[in-house]
C-alpha cells in the first residue's frame, strides 16, 4: 500500500474507487480529515503537505470502503469558502448502525433527524458535521 515520507505525504497515489468520489472543500482540511477519522473511522490515505497557510489542496479518505476527497478553499484561485447546501453524503452500513451512529455523535456531529425505523423499512437517520456537511446513516437491520 501507500507510505508515507516524513513531511506527511504519500509516495505512492491511492487506488481510487469507482463510482461517483465527492471531493468537499471545507474551512480546514486537516481538522476535517482528523474528524472524519474519529467521527466516521475515515482512513487517511494521501495528503498533500500544508502550505505556508497551513492549507492543503488535497487530502483522500476512504470512509465505509468509499473515496472522499477534502481540500481548503483557495480564495486566490477562485476557490472561496461556500457553505455546503443541497445534497447529503450518505453511509449505507450493513450492520452494526447503532455503534455508526454514536461514535459520529460522540464526536461531535449534530443529530438532524433522529435515528429510527422509517416507513421504507431502512434504520436512517441524518447528522451534520461541524463543517456543515450533512451525513445521513442508513442500514437495513431487521
Amino acid at each position: 500500500m501507500d507510505t508515507k515520507t516524513d513531511d506527511n505525504a504519500f509516495t505512492e497515489m491511492p487506488k481510487v474507487l469507482s463510482g461517483v468520489t465527492p471531493y468537499l472543500s471545507v474551512g480546514g482540511a486537516v481538522k476535517a480529515s482528523e474528524f472524519y477519522q474519529r467521527a466516521l473511522a475515515a482512513q487517511e490515505v494521501m495528503r498533500v503537505p500544508v502550505d505556508e497557510k497551513g492549507r492543503t489542496m488535497h487530502i483522500h479518505l476512504y470512509i465505509n470502503g468509499g473515496s472522499v476527497m477534502l481540500a481548503d478553499p483557495y480564495e486566490e484561485y477562485g476557490h472561496p469558502l461556500q457553505p455546503p447546501q443541497s445534497f447529503t453524503l450518505h453511509l449505507q452500513l450493513g450492520h452494526d448502525i447503532d455503534s455508526w451512529w454514536n461514535r459520529a455523535v460522540e464526536a461531535g456531529m449534530t443529530v438532524e433527524l433522529p435515528l429510527d425505523r422509517q416507513f421504507w423499512g431502512d434504520r436512517y437517520g441524518q447528522l451534520r458535521d461541524p463543517f456543515g456537511v450533512l451525513w445521513s446513516l442508513g442500514s437495513r437491520e431487521q
